[in-house]
């Protein structure tokens, strides 16, 4: 048995709030109160209207503007399309292809194709001819100049590179050894030298400009942030989030009023105009219109439908009298017709319908 206790949560205690903030909530919170509760109902009586116009006016008006730009925008260019467009671009498609497509086949077919193939084989025919010119004459010739031009380059080469020698030698003693030496030890410590010299006077103006900055503009401003904004910026971020959550609760408790603002009102128009209606439809209209259906309406419709039937038999009689009419005066006109000659039927007649007094058998027939 376990007797040790569980550890109970910790639970987390709400910020202590300050003198401050306490003396800014009330007054806030009335001034807001009172501000926000007009314009909340003023709020929700624009949406009540808004979702009443918007099911009542504007989704008809756009169906019907839809319907209506259909009509006339929509529909009109897809029967040009498919009435019109379609089949005039099938007819200019089939006369292009008459026109255009097959006689350049055929041309390509019977006439391009034979002509390169006659250009492609001349062609062979003259390569083959510049072939054996390069690799019979131009080759041996090309050769034969090559060997003459080696030779001669030789011989440039070997007067060129005793000539280049000696110039470089005096150009090596007189130039490049001279100018090392005034590099080495003129140039190169006088630089280092102005170097270090522009490096240490570069660092003690940056030195003395840092902490003339410092003292005129960092501290000051340090100062400044620290006993004058910081303190002004916690106090307004405290205004402004009790201002926040103020509105916050002022508009959730201006909706609720307004919501029983609204039920109100529409209690009090269902007690004063909807429920009167309802009665009167229920105990007058209802009873007088059960009345009108049973005492006229019923009645009507019977003497009408026997009237119709009355009609009808009136109207089939007259037809029966006249067919019978026009049947005698044919008959006093041109006599009896003559009766039609039965005609044996040319095919066989079925099997007669099977009766208690029938068989099928041949013990049983007749």
């Amino acid at each position: 048995m376990d007797l040790e206790k569980p550890p109970a949560r910790h639970q987390q205690q709400p910020a202590p709030e300050g003198c401050l903030v306490v003396a800014i909530r009330v007054p806030v919170r009335i001034v807001v109160f009172v501000l926000v509760v007009p314009v909340r109902m003023v709020w929700d009586a624009l949406v009540v209207a808004g979702r009443f116009l918007n099911d009542t006016v504007l989704r008809p008006v756009g169906r019907a503007l839809l319907w209506l730009g259909r009509a006339v925008f929509v529909w009109p260019f897809v029967a040009l399309w498919r009435y019109l467009v379609v089949p005039v671009a099938k007819g200019v498609g089939w006369l292009g292809n008459v026109l255009l497509v097959v006689p350049a086949v055929w041309l390509y077919r019977y006439v391009l194709t034979p002509v390169g193939h006659a250009c492609a084989w001349v062609a062979r025919g003259i390569g083959a001819g510049l072939g054996w010119l390069y690799a019979r004459v131009l080759t041996p010739i090309g050769h034969a100049v090559m060997w003459v031009l080696k030779g001669l380059g030789a011989g440039l080469a070997a007067i060129g590179l005793g000539i280049f020698g000696a110039v470089a030698w005096l150009l090596r003693y007189l130039l490049v050894v001279p100018a090392l030496w005034v590099y080495e030890w003129i140039l190169a410590p006088v630089g280092r030298a102005l170097v270090w010299l522009v490096s240490t006077v570069a660092t003690g103006i940056g030195i003395a400009l840092y902490w003339i900055a410092r003292v005129l503009l960092v501290l000051p401003a340090q100062g400044l942030y620290r006993w004058v904004l910081a303190p002004v910026g916690r106090a307004l971020a405290v205004v402004g989030r009790e201002i926040w959550d103020t509105l916050g609760h002022a508009w959730r408790v201006a909706g609720r009023i307004s919501l029983a603002v609204g039920r109100f009102l529409a209690g009090l128009f269902r007690w004063i105009f909807v429920e009167p209606v309802r009665w009167v439809y229920r105990t007058v209209l209802t009873p007088v219109g059960h009345f009108v259906r049973d005492a006229v309406l019923r009645p009507a419709a019977e003497a009408a439908r026997s009237v119709g039937r009355a009609t009808r038999q009136a109207l089939t009689a007259a037809r029966e009298s006249v067919r019978q009419a026009r049947a005698d005066f044919r008959r006093m006109l041109f006599g009896e017709p003559r009766e039609r000659e039965a005609v044996a039927g040319r095919e066989p007649r079925g099997r007669e319908t099977r009766t208690l007094g029938s068989s099928t058998t041949a013990l049983t027939k007749d």
